[in-house]
Order: C-alpha cells, then structure tokens, then sequence
C-alpha cells in the first residue's frame, strides 16, 4: 500500500505535538474511505509513541461511519461530507454531542483505463447523461459521436460513501439519485482495480486515490462551462475545479473526548495535520484553519457549522469556522 507507506515515513519526519506518556486504552474511528488512509497512517505513528493505547480504524463509508458514531459505537469518524440533517437528527436522539474539524480539501477524480486514448475530459452535463437514474447510456459513442464503439463500464463508490452522495448531488442535482447499474463497492481499491482492467471503465473517487496509482489509471479534465480543469492542488483549493472539489472532516464524540487517550489521538492528528494531507494527494487548509480546529478541540465547540440552511458544503471552511467561532463567543 504505496500510500499509507509514504504517509507513514512522512509523519515519521514531523515532530511530536505533545507529550502522550503513560496513555492507555482503545481509540474506535470509522467513517470515509477517503479519509481513511490518512487516519490509518496517523494511528500506526500514535500507538507507536503510546504502545498502552490500541486505534483501531476502519472504513464503512460516510454514510456508514455516521451511522455508527450516531450510536455511540465510534469515538471519531471520518467524513467526506458534512454532516446532514438526518444524520443530525439521529445523533440527537441519541445524545451524542461532537465536535466538528475540518481536516483538508479534496477533489473527486474522474478515471478512465490507461489505454483509453480517445476519452480527455467530459462535461458535467455527459457526466448526468451518463450517471442519472434511468440512464441508457452503455456506450461510449452514446456520449460523443466520435468517441469509439466501446461499451462503457462504471465504477463508483456505493451508497453508504460521502463520495457517492457529493457526487449526486453536484451532477445529478439530487443527492443519492443514480443509475444502479453499476459496479459499486466502498473500498476505492476495488474501484481501482475495476476501471484499470477494462478498457471501457469509467470510474470517480477522491483524487488521492488516483495519485497513487496514476501509473494504472487515466485521468479525465471537467468542463462546467468555463473550460476543461483537472484536480491539481490550486484548482481543488480555490475550488476552480468545480464542482468536483470539497472539504473532508473528522468527527469527534465530545463525551468520547473526556478519555484522554482520545483527547490526546485528535490533538496529534490535528497537530500534525497541515505537514501530511498533502502527502497523499489531499490539499492542506493551512495552518491558520488547523489553529482553528485545535481552538474548536480545546474549547469543545460542539455542532456543525454546515446545521444552517445558509452554509452550503461548498462554502469556504476559514468564512464558515470564523463565522461559527464568532457565534459561539
């Protein structure tokens, strides 16, 4: 796992937030597989400077993480969506307060088999010709004249990830309204593996899952009306790369955090946040939004900022937490 093994010597190389001596105990996290390898690399690095302390990390989906950590099963989970109000209600009922930590940018990749020499960017108007419910589209020359008769195969994530449902949302205008023919699983490997094993495979992910394995893959450019733009580290961050660019979160349960062993797990992370995102594809939010979310941590503001109407998933995160910490003075 190419990427876990270089987030795993690039933490190797940040120093230490803190002083964890003498920790004990388990961390639980679940939640997006595209946070996941991030999360996975910064548990490896944390119980190797806290051997009494076991995280365990594992990776349902958005959809999924949320179900659990609604439930008081999870102490973190991660997100690659905000929170949504369902999901608001559930933890509610249950009484479970959280913390809200904005965790890097990143951008959705639209990957096509290396060998397909025809396909270099699609419009977000084909990409909902292709992917909306009730879709007849099986071939690529159904999306372009000139595209080859080549069947088309799709690959995606499935209905638990936060992928899946920013997708929906942004292409189809409706979140979770997709055709249901194809071939869907919630680990981005099997998607991988997929799209670079058939000739007329079209897949999405989060882009840092491309970066890893560019050498299987073709990448396609979007165009929303302003011109063909790839997932670079500039367009995701200014958000040029429309509308395939969004922020991740992690969660934290607030009664989870008066443990210290998960109180110290989240402040490592975020503490190291802004040296590692980048090391795997993901855009850093700098460090005056990592401040912030440490500020939030420490000070457990609870709630997302993402709970009014107004906010959209799109917003920029530095407006929506200097917002949410002014209100919460």
């Amino acid at each position: 796992m190419k990427c876990l093994f270089n987030l795993v010597l690039a933490i190797g190389v940040l120093s230490s937030s803190a002083s964890y001596a003498g920790l004990s105990g388990k961390v639980v996290m679940d939640g997006s597989s595209t946070v996941f390898p991030i999360s996975e690399a910064v548990g490896e690095e944390f119980q190797k400077e806290n051997r009494g302390v076991q995280v365990a990390i594992a990776s349902s989906g958005t959809g999924g993480g949320f179900k659990k950590f609604c439930h008081g099963e999870l102490d973190l989970t991660g997100a690659s969506r905000p929170i949504e109000a369902t999901e608001l209600e559930m933890c509610q009922k249950a009484k479970i307060e959280f913390i809200e930590l904005p965790m890097a940018y990143d951008g959705i990749a639209l990957v096509i088999n290396k060998k397909n020499t025809w396909a270099k960017e699609l419009t977000t108007a084909e990409l909902k010709k292709i992917w909306e419910p009730g879709s007849t589209i099986k071939n690529w020359k159904d999306i372009r004249p000139n595209f080859p008769n080549q069947k088309l195969s799709l690959y995606g994530p499935g209905p638990d990830s936060g992928t899946f449902d920013y997708f929906t949302k942004v292409i189809n205008q409706k979140e979770k309204a997709s055709r249901t023919d194809f071939s869907s699983s919630e680990s981005d490997f099997v998607i991988v593996k997929g799209v670079a094993g058939d000739l007329g495979g079209l897949g999405y992910f989060g882009v840092a899952y491309y970066m890893e394995n560019q050498d299987k893959l073709g990448l396609l450019g979007v165009n929303a009306g302003k011109g063909v733009v790839h997932p670079t580290t500039q367009t995701i961050s200014t958000g040029t790369y429309a509308p395939l660019s969004r922020p991740l979160f992690i969660y934290a349960s607030k009664k989870s955090l008066e443990r210290s062993e998960v109180k110290a797990f989240a402040d490592y992370y975020l503490k190291n946040a802004d040296g590692l995102v980048s090391q795997v594809g993901y855009v850093t939010l700098g460090k005056n939004v990592y401040d912030m979310s440490i500020e939030r941590l420490q000070n457990l503001r609870t709630g997302s900022m993402y709970s009014d109407p107004a906010a959209k998933a799109s917003a920029s995160v530095v407006d929506l937490m200097k917002a949410n910490a002014k209100n919460k003075k």
